[in-house]
């Protein structure tokens, strides 16, 4: 903020996607592009196309501007009083539990702090969770059982000095890109890949090794790993002896699951030799990282999963030493901010526990109030399910969309409609979530927010404001302060800034810390406000007389934060999941992240260029499935979880395995009629970390029998008078558009209107080939313009289209080739492969046609490739499919 008073027109902030938390250099002027912060040690000037795009999605449309009470525009002083009426009444009627909070990784940790404190010390309510429940509470899980506390121990340089880098359950290419980058450019002589996931996806292109396993068996190989690093003298027994307590038990039940090479190939559909190349590898290279993510954390046995891992870095005493160690890497960009504040239902604030000895009076004494939450509180799937049954009647929300991104959403939705009261604080003004709320209150969005955020690596990283807040829109922390006054909490919550909030919640981690608590930010609780608005990202722990010098990685010494300081390690008694595809569900269904979108991607679809790369929901299916089942390439198909559905385009793809296929999470009700993910997967949780199953549901997939398939464009904001059995909005920079399909024949000529919104002007039908073209144009400018075929492969592309939109009056060429969807004169870019320059398929084609050969090249030609690098994979895929054609 002080920058922006002294006239300086760029703030160094963070970027609010993924976990790697990457530095960002935006201006006041969002017709400015951001920058990648060339200064900030995660990402050393890189962003992917979402972080480029941050500056296109600050604006005002669709954003919530005022308080919202029951349909009603409302001001400040009522809405709180609303939330506050609707608060006390039920803790009268009810208790404090019948109140709940569920919170997000998108907020501040000071946000998150103020919302825990309220919920667990003053209001008293344990149902306090997060939507980081859904993603990283099996690593959490995991990382207390080993270490003692929810701890990574090691920092993205090791991804770099790793000699062997082993990605599981990682698509690090889509997911977390801009590590993925540092990943390729630290490749060297000698330095091997090895890449554990069912399906070939992005990442595995930088893969020595890519070990395509059935789903579910993860805990089956590294079990495999830990015996055969018994049997083949690869453990390091001394760091056992000293360290470790448990060797003996874990190493049995690895035994028992899978007792030799060959049980584990069988048991994980592998070739043996693919196997033992890895377990030879992982044996011989004393500079390991394993770096998991979703795919490992996502399942019912995520947390055994992630102790496996752990098992075989401790038998080998790799963690915590340079370029060796386990490695989680974060789905959002505070994620781990949340837990430090005691985000999770079953934790309290400063990483105390509630089984912890006198955590729940340090907490309570240090916050001034007679006592904390009994807890631990219902978690994420728990908690919807007592909203459903009438156990909570006040749930408050906040950043978080849980109406598509919860496991049976379809039930969620129940719930938010059953709930007395639904208090939903956000930026976006309409989303599945919002659509059940009673009370909307409009919270700052990205650019306006000021406070901080810790990524993967623990480092925290400030998120400064560098756009002023609209009028009635308020920060997360005041609103949630200002509740706690009226609820008569004033005192406790009297802050003027977040540099108050965060003074706070450094002290309260060194409050009677002797040490057991390796959360610790004593070196921070001291900065003045200006010393706050300069804090430079640092690693925690920051101990007292480190100044803001923080601990790249923990453990270094062997002791851990346990009673007897020794790690533990977890038996595992691999029983695999449940398979639930069966005769009526034959397909295994996988969900997961695309390149350039964001969880339900209420802020990503506001930058057009983010939704060229895929633009639908789509179905991807094996070659073997797709004959089997009539399925076509292009075309929709439709995946069926008891009365749910999933409509999507379908792609044809050899990364899959067969009887599997896998659709994306973002897509919502808002942008399309058939395709929200969660509806597929169902409401089964991890026993230890309570975090649902997301990469094991199960559907049958058949054709979605169209008789047309379409797509309008029209001018922004016009009423919609139209319906389709299928239909997917796709913002572009001029207009709006939607792809649409029908399971009936239409008389276009007929019915044209409805769609055009008036008359059409210029009309092309061909009733033979099942083609029909129209365009309204008013006053000289386009209006609507409608393109349907039987063959959706037949459509035109939209960009030139869009174009047109933005002529203030047609031009006579324009007009001539309307229909045609295309300047004549201009080659067809085809699809977008590289959404930081637009370079399309056909561009990148003829560039290999005329003799280019290499990523490079196209890069020098194209400028493909040469930005965030997320498209690079695709690109040396088109070459290699070329250079099989020549040959």
């Amino acid at each position: 903020m002080d920058s922006l008073k002294a006239g300086n027109p760029s703030v160094h902030t963070t970027c609010p996607y993924c976990g790697v938390g990457c530095g960002v250099v935006a201006s006041p002027d969002t017709r400015q592009p951001v920058a990648g912060d060339a200064e900030h040690p995660a990402n050393q000037g890189r962003l992917c196309v979402k972080g480029a795009s941050l500056h296109e999605t600050t604006g005002h449309e669709g954003r919530l501007l005022f308080p919202v009470i029951r349909g009603h525009r409302a001001g400040w002083d009522k809405a709180i009083e609303e939330v506050a009426k609707a608060i006390r009444s039920s803790m009268d009627a009810y208790g404090p539990e019948s109140v709940a909070f569920y919170l997000s990784g998108q907020l501040l940790t000071e946000d998150y702090y103020v919302a825990n404190k309220l919920a667990k010390g003053f209001i008293r309510t344990p149902n306090v969770d997060t939507n980081s429940r859904l993603c990283m509470s099996s690593a959490v899980a995991a990382h207390k059982r080993a270490f003692g506390a929810d701890v990574v121990p090691g920092c993205y340089e090791d991804l770099e000095l790793a000699d062997l880098l082993v990605l599981a359950g990682s698509n690090a290419a889509w997911a977390h890109p801009v590590l993925y980058q540092r990943m390729k450019t630290a490749a060297r002589e000698g330095r091997r890949v090895v890449v554990i996931d069912p399906r070939r996806t992005a990442t595995s292109e930088l893969a020595d090794l890519h070990l395509p396993l059935r789903p579910g068996t993860d805990t089956v190989l590294f079990n495999g790993l830990l015996g055969w690093l018994a049997d083949g003298d690869g453990l390091d027994q001394a760091y056992i002896d000293h360290h470790c307590q448990g060797f003996g038990e874990a190493l049995a039940s690895a035994r028992a699951a899978a007792p030799d090479v060959a049980s584990v190939a069988k048991q994980c559909d592998l070739p043996r030799q693919d196997v033992e190349t890895f377990y030879r590898w992982f044996t011989s290279t004393p500079r390991t990282v394993t770096a998991f993510s979703q795919g490992i954390n996502q399942s019912v046995a995520g947390t055994d999963k992630g102790n496996a891992i752990i098992n075989c870095h401790l038998a080998t005493g790799r963690v915590g030493k340079p370029g060796a160690g386990p490695f989680s890497l974060t789905g959002q960009p505070n994620a781990m901010g949340g837990r430090e504040v005691g985000g999770l239902a079953n934790t309290l604030a400063a990483h105390m526990d509630y089984d912890s000895p006198d955590s729940r009076s340090k907490v309570a004494g240090f916050w001034g109030t007679s006592s904390v939450a009994d807890g631990p509180g219902l978690k994420a799937v728990d908690m919807f399910e007592a909203v459903h049954r009438g156990d909570i009647r006040v749930l408050w929300i906040m950043g978080t969309n849980p109406a598509v991104s919860l496991p049976d959403s379809t039930r969620v939705r129940e719930a938010l409609a059953l709930c007395p009261t639904v208090i939903v604080s956000d930026c976006v003004s309409q989303t599945d979530t919002t659509a059940h709320a009673d009370i909307l209150l409009p919270a700052a969005g990205w650019g306006e927010k000021d406070g901080t955020v810790t990524n993967s690596e623990r480092r925290i990283s400030r998120q400064r404001s560098f756009l002023p807040l609209p009028a009635e829109v308020k920060p997360d922390w005041w609103i949630v302060s200002s509740v706690a006054g009226k609820l008569g909490f004033a005192e406790a919550f009297d802050y003027d800034r977040p540099a108050d909030i965060f003074r706070e919640h450094a002290a309260l981690s060194a409050h009677e810390n002797g040490g057991e608590r390796i959360f610790n930010l004593a070196g921070l609780a001291g900065l003045t406000d200006t010393g706050y608005d300069a804090l430079e990202p640092v690693q925690w722990p920051v101990l007292s007389g480190a100044g803001a010098t923080g601990s790249s990685r923990l453990f270094t010494d062997g002791r851990f934060v346990t009673d007897d300081h020794r790690a533990r390690f977890v038996a595992i008694n691999t029983i695999l999941p449940e398979q639930k595809a069966c005769d009526g569900y034959p397909m295994v269904v996988n969900t997961g992240r695309i390149r350039d979108q964001w969880h339900t991607m209420t802020r990503t679809a506001s930058a057009p260029r983010l939704l060229a790369h895929r633009s639908e929901p789509f179905i991807e299916v094996h070659p073997h499935d797709m004959a089997r089942l009539k399925l076509l390439e292009g075309h929709l198909g439709r995946l069926t979880l008891k009365n749910d559905h999933f409509v999507g385009r379908v792609r044809s793809s050899g990364e899959q395995r067969p009887g599997e296929v896998f659709i994306p999470i973002h897509w919502n009700r808002q942008f399309a009629s058939s395709a929200v993910a969660t509806v597929l997967t169902e409401s089964v949780t991890d026993p230890v970390s309570g975090q649902p199953e997301a990469k094991h549901g199960r559907a049958s997939l058949t054709p979605f029998r169209a008789s047309w398939h379409g797509r309008l464009l029209v001018r922004r904001n016009r009423p919609r008078r139209w319906l389709a059995d299928y239909w997917c909005h796709v913002p572009l920079h001029h207009c709006d558009s939607w792809w649409i399909a029908g399971g009936q024949p239409v008389q276009w000529q007929g019915a044209v209107s409805d769609w055009l919104g008036g008359a059409a002007h210029v009309v092309m039908a061909d009733p033979a080939q099942g083609c029909f073209r129209a365009a309204r144009i008013i006053n000289g400018q386009l209006e609507a313009v409608l393109m349907v075929d039987h063959d959706p492969a037949r459509i035109p592309k939209a960009g030139w289209l869009d174009d047109c939109f933005s002529e203030p009056e047609l031009s006579e060429s324009s007009r001539r080739t309307l229909l045609a969807a295309r300047d004549v004169d201009v080659e067809d870019p085809g699809a977008i492969i590289c959404s930081c320059f637009q370079v399309g398929e056909r561009q990148i084609g003829a560039a290999i046609a005329d003799g280019v050969e290499s990523v490079q090249g196209l890069g020098d030609l194209l400028r493909c490739g040469t930005n965030c690098g997320s498209c690079i994979p695709e690109l040396r895929n088109l070459i290699d499919g070329s250079v099989g054609e020549r040959v």
